[in-house]
């Protein structure tokens, strides 16, 4: 899904983004609702970036990669977690690309993006490479989604990367795991 935000473009600068995780819902330009296997997942489209919510059985995780006023976390490169029953991975780069090769990669992004049924997009007035946008899945149980925030200004691309999943019980020492079949024989 592609949308205009019909907003200023706030975070101009990739060295603004913070990174949270536990949030409450920020006021959101544009969200797209997902059912994934027993997950329901919000990818919210911020004035200032994006918000993500995951609602499950085991319980809830919010992930926030913003212009976040007053936030001493800024974007970090990596950062796995134990977020109560589950495992919590991000990562984030920032590529930086001459005018040309931003024009062809913001265009392919958007592209793929708007296409997929689980893709969220927003083009900030202005500049058709000025954008935010979020795409997510599940795959083997766990829940994963990619996000890419664009300035064209600068030419930076910042792209994160997360992936929340069930937390796996360690083995205790001296006992062997054992791995069922999917029948559980």
């Amino acid at each position: 899904m592609l949308t205009t935000l019909n907003t200023s473009y706030t975070d101009t600068r990739a060295a603004d983004l913070a990174w949270a995780l536990g949030r409450e819902p920020l006021p959101a330009l544009a969200t797209l609702d997902l059912e994934l296997a027993q997950s329901k997942l919000q990818l919210r489209l911020l004035g200032a970036s994006h918000q993500v919510l995951l609602e499950e059985a085991r319980g809830s995780c919010s992930e926030t990669v913003a212009c976040i006023q007053g936030s001493s976390m800024p974007l970090p490169l990596g950062v796995a977690k134990r977020v109560g029953d589950w495992e919590y991975e991000f990562a984030a780069r920032v590529e930086v690309l001459s005018p040309g090769q931003f024009a062809a990669r913001a265009q392919e992004l958007l592209a793929l993006v708007t296409d997929h049924p689980n893709g969220l997009a927003g083009v900030f007035p202005g500049s058709p490479n000025a954008f935010t946008a979020l795409l997510a899945q599940c795959h083997e149980g766990q829940m994963h989604w990619r996000t890419w925030h664009a300035y064209p200004q600068d030419g930076q691309l910042v792209a994160t990367r997360t992936r929340v999943g069930a937390r796996v019980a360690a083995a205790r020492p001296g006992r062997r795991r054992t791995r069922l079949s999917p029948s559980g024989v």
